[in-house]
């Protein structure tokens, strides 16, 4: 299933798309999308929903994160040698691991705002992982029986903010509009190998990002069990999971967001996002 939430920004209602790309209503059958309904049991009676008694939603709503009350938003930093390389960075021997703010989450098409103080603000698509199950010390083995399902991510940074003020990353992570989601949940069943999917981003019309996520240097499967290790993921929870070569940081000579810049991004089956970005104003 493709899970969606539509409508004006806090005001979403649940949805999915079905097999002829058209948005069905999902609000007559559940609440909203969030980590209750994220369980296999909860997503195996959805599906066995016939889509066609579903209403069909007229025009071309506002899609939102497709899930509601994200609890943690966890980012792997320097998740592929290439964008390791481009970086100057060497290659983790363990999974690099920071903190997006939840303040951050934004629609797939918002716009994406430039933090007052920024200087180089940067792209990063990748691929989200949402949990559905509660996972505490899981084996890599079972690892992705915990997951939901997967989504597109745009893991924005402030590099200035990240790298050159001192501490922790989640600095130049968390700025508000920096974690647009979607434009879909798209649940693991449909998912054939969450390690070979291609993953792109331009910016302004140009080709950036050109990946696939066989390059990962750790899989989704050791990523979620490593985390358990330290951390208790809950339903709900959305890890993104690193990003390819191309970012603005690496290129030569380097590139960052300015204001009336456009983003179109997208990974194989889970949708595109398109952003445009716009200053800070108070």
């Amino acid at each position: 299933m493709k899970l969606v939430r539509y409508g004006r920004p806090g005001k979403e209602k649940p949805g999915l798309i079905d097999e002829e790309g058209k948005l069905r209503d999902l609000s007559g059958v559940i609440a909203d999308i969030e980590g209750a309904q994220l369980s296999d049991k909860a997503l195996r009676k959805l599906a066995k929903l016939d889509e066609k008694t579903l209403p069909l939603v007229r025009g071309n709503p506002r899609f939102g994160v497709p899930l509601a009350k994200v609890g943690k938003f966890i980012g792997i930093g320097l998740n592929y040698a290439d964008h390791a390389a481009e970086s100057g960075m060497p290659i983790p021997a363990e999974p690099i691991v920071f903190m997006k703010a939840i303040t951050c989450l934004n629609g797939p098409d918002d716009n994406v705002v430039l933090p007052k103080g920024s200087k180089k603000t940067d792209w990063e698509v990748e691929l989200g992982v949402v949990i559905g199950t509660r996972a505490q010390y899981v084996s890599e083995e079972d690892a992705l029986k915990y997951v939901a399902g997967y989504c597109v991510v745009n893991d924005i940074s402030e590099r200035s903010f990240q790298l050159e003020r001192g501490g922790q990353w989640d600095k130049g992570k968390g700025c508000d509009t920096f974690g647009p989601i979607g434009p879909w949940l798209v649940t693991r069943d449909e998912v054939i190998d969450e390690q070979d999917l291609d993953l792109y981003l331009e910016v302004n019309g140009k080709r950036m990002q050109t990946g696939n996520t066989q390059t990962m240097i750790f899989t989704v499967a050791q990523i979620v069990s490593y985390l358990s290790q330290f951390m208790t993921l809950e339903p709900g929870d959305v890890i993104a999971t690193g990003t390819p070569p191309g970012v603005g940081q690496g290129r030569k000579p380097q590139r960052f967001l300015k204001k009336g810049d456009s983003m179109r991004l997208g990974i194989a089956g889970l949708g595109e996002q398109q952003q445009d970005v716009v200053a800070w104003t108070a």
